[in-house]
């Protein structure tokens, strides 16, 4: 074992000014010893020590010598500080800092000591060895809170502050997947977002950071640990990544084959019924704009109706009897299509409503949803591409496709991940915002994590479901912003200084996670046989 001590600091102290040391990759131990200086004795210290450095300037002025930094850089901070103290602004503290090295040899031990001296001046801090006070200095390094070496160093208190925390920023689940390199010191960041308060996630970042990029690299990961995740792409991102992992690929528009009922709820339950017509009331609401109040009371009689003409919304005892008078077993019941609902609709007096949905039903977009549900969610990879539907349908796709999934995990719970890109766009709408702020709170229910990702970071937190997703999504992960984006961000998750600045100047592909009350700043990294499975980058696609 062996104590040293910072015997020399730098002139100007900056943020994280002693990570270096707290990141030190060997067995190490530090002890960090700071006492508050009464300003009644600071104050008669510093006067004599500007005295003598004033005498020695007007000295050498007198003989002609030139004033080097070692007069004037103390001087001048000597004035400045008693000019604070006496003020209030300041105040002076003593700092200690001791580090006690371990290893098996002495050869080892000296090896680890080189190391240390060099890395600590490379930011301009000297150590030494306790050399004959290894015994004072190993008291002051074990946890008794007594400085027995008293080597001290005076600090005011802005020097002081910029020194915590005096911690480690690691993160690192067990359980988890890696998400990267930890930049403050090379860790590696293993995250479980199973394990936090919820799985839900935000993904935040301006255009190109890397944010498709990144969430790719989680896809493949979680599908390795037998989670199963399903994807809304708007922007087809993701069709490559479904062919090297062999996922199913569902490519939806007017002229797919593939179709999703949204009158279908695949729990079969009627108790469950009241809960999905709500939900059908958004998509509804979405597709025709928005709905009065009358009209909602009408178009949920009217999907009452419909359900209850095929054979729903009847009591258990009924549906005995009713197959017991028929002697035979009854019939599998189906679920109405939009027309069936339009048809039901049409009795009513509503003109206005039954012409708006008249597109969906007899227009440009009547085959959309014109048939029962022929998707399954079996396969571990599920890829929904809406690129090709026009950009007023997408919105109701993206909902349709997200109450399809909900509907499923009620029925079959298991370990899922729903992905939402560009999940702004859901948020353009009371009402698709107010159902995907529903499902991401309801999500724990049913062991599925939700991912929202989105680079209008300011339109998403200015509204208030956007918040709620926030503040219902454990993970968060904040990659580049600009100035219009940077303080909405910092507000809504208490970032400091440093990491809203580290935010306005990080490279591609990094990010700071935030999972649960832990920040780290992260290096996402792919390796050389994922990377071209997930790339979107042209001049690797095409070169």
């Amino acid at each position: 074992m062996r104590t040293l001590f910072i015997s020399g600091y730098p002139y100007v102290a900056s943020t994280g000014w002693l990570n270096m040391l707290v990141n030190f990759n060997h067995n190490i131990d530090i002890s960090y010893h700071i006492e508050q200086i009464d300003p009644m004795t600071a104050l008669p210290k510093l006067n004599r020590k500007i005295t003598e450095l004033e005498s020695t300037k007007r000295s050498m002025l007198k003989q002609g010598k030139v004033l080097g930094s070692e007069i004037t850089d103390p001087l001048e901070s000597a004035i400045t500080l008693k000019d604070k103290i006496q003020r209030g602004q300041e105040k002076l503290f003593q700092l200690s800092i001791y580090m006690t090295i371990t290893e098996d040899s002495l050869a080892e031990l000296n090896k680890t000591t080189s190391l240390l001296e060099t890395a600590m001046s490379t930011r301009l801090f000297y150590i030494k060895s306790a050399s004959f006070q290894q015994l004072e200095g190993l008291q002051s390094v074990l946890p008794r809170g007594q400085n027995v070496l008293a080597q001290k160093r005076n600090l005011d208190s802005s020097s002081a502050a910029l020194t915590f925390p005096f911690i480690s920023s690691e993160l690192v689940h067990e359980s988890g997947i890696l998400y990267g390199i930890n930049r403050s010191n090379n860790s590696l960041v293993i995250v479980d977002r199973f394990i936090l308060n919820n799985a839900n996630s935000i993904v935040f970042a301006q255009s190109g950071s890397g944010k498709s990029y990144t969430e790719k690299v989680e896809i493949i990961r979680q599908l390795m640990q037998g989670t199963k995740v399903i994807v809304i792409d708007p922007e087809r991102e993701y069709k490559q990544l479904a062919k090297s992992v062999n996922g199913t690929y569902i490519k939806l528009s007017s002229k797919s084959k593939e179709k999703i009922n949204p009158f279908d709820f695949s729990t079969n339950k009627q108790s469950e019924l009241s809960e999905h017509i709500q939900d059908l009331m958004e998509i509804l609401s979405l597709m025709v704009g928005g709905l009065s109040a009358e009209e909602k009371a009408v178009a949920d009689k009217a999907i009452l109706k419909t359900y209850k003409n095929f054979g729903w919304l009847i009591k258990p005892k009924a549906k005995k009897k009713r197959r017991e008078k028929r002697g035979r077993k009854a019939k599998k019941k189906t679920y109405p299509l939009l027309r069936d609902f339009y048809k039901t609709l049409r009795r009513t007096k509503q003109k206005e409503l039954c012409s708006k949905l008249e597109k969906f039903v007899k227009g440009s977009l009547s085959f959309v949803f014109d048939s029962q549900t022929n998707i399954k969610l079996d396969n571990r990879l599920v890829i929904f591409d809406i690129k090709d539907l026009d950009e007023s349908l997408r919105q109701v796709m993206m909902l349709v496709v997200a109450n399809f999934v909900e509907s499923q995990v009620k029925t079959d719970p298991q370990k899922r991940i729903l992905v939402v890109d560009e999940g702004w766009m859901l948020l353009q709408h009371e009402e698709s915002a107010r159902f995907i702020a529903g499902l991401t709170r309801r999500a724990r229910k049913y062991y599925l994590g939700v991912t929202i990702i989105s680079q209008q970071a300011n339109d998403f937190l200015s509204q208030d479901y956007g918040r709620a997703i926030a503040s219902q999504s454990s993970l968060r992960i904040l990659m580049k912003q600009d100035t219009t984006t940077i303080k909405k961000v910092a507000s809504e998750f208490n970032l400091s200084e440093y990491e809203e600045h580290f935010l306005l100047t990080c490279d591609k592909g990094e990010a700071l996670i935030i999972a649960d009350q832990n920040h780290v700043a992260v290096k996402i990294v792919a390796s050389e046989k994922e990377h071209p499975l997930i790339t979107t980058d042209p001049k690797e696609i095409f070169l």
